[in-house]
């Protein structure tokens, strides 16, 4: 039987009110959760590019992807393991300033983290951590410990190891257009 693995799915698109919607529910009607969810301009012009997190077996998530592709103003979608990929996300953090005041806790925490400072204010200051999932947590954990305003977490950002596979996809539908 197969065990589930995290994957990420990469979805290219058109930039069309609605695709996102329609995109959700193909996860939904087969009762996935969407752990991450991202969206942002691809590296090609006009396109965007959808990048979401799941945990199922390879058998869904191949399934998964092939339904996306289906749908209108999706170019192609494409879905990667982890070592197949490199990616982060962004954490930030709103801690009270009188947690600075106690020594030289904080600032031994943000170090050890690999974490900076974005903003001090009066009454907070906000600490950003780039990292895997883990890392931003091990940060929050901390952070806990001493106070905690706020915390927010992006959805991943990431890249493939093998060449944007939707260049290659794109350049065989042209050598395709050219032959016909």
């Amino acid at each position: 039987m197969e065990k589930n693995k995290e994957y990420t799915i990469s979805i290219f698109s058109e930039n069309k009110v609605g695709l996102l919607n329609r995109i959700v529910s193909v996860f939904t009607r087969r009762y996935i959760n969407i752990e991450s969810l991202n969206t942002s301009e691809a590296s090609m012009k006009d396109v965007y590019r959808f990048t979401i997190v799941v945990n199922v077996t390879e058998t869904q998530v191949r399934k998964l992807v092939a339904q996306i592709d289906k749908q209108v103003d999706v170019l192609k979608a494409f879905y990667y393991n982890n070592r197949e990929i490199v990616y982060q996300e962004i954490a930030l953090y709103k801690v009270p300033s009188s947690i600075f005041a106690e020594g030289d806790t904080v600032e031994a925490i943000i170090r050890s983290h690999n974490a900076r400072i974005l903003s001090i204010e009066p009454d907070y200051i906000i600490i950003e951590k780039t990292g895997h999932v883990e890392e931003t947590n091990a940060l929050l954990r901390d952070l806990e410990k001493l106070g905690i305003y706020e915390f927010v977490r992006s959805g991943r950002v990431a890249v493939t190891k093998p060449m944007e596979q939707l260049n290659e996809y794109l350049k065989s539908l042209e050598k395709e257009a050219e032959l016909n």
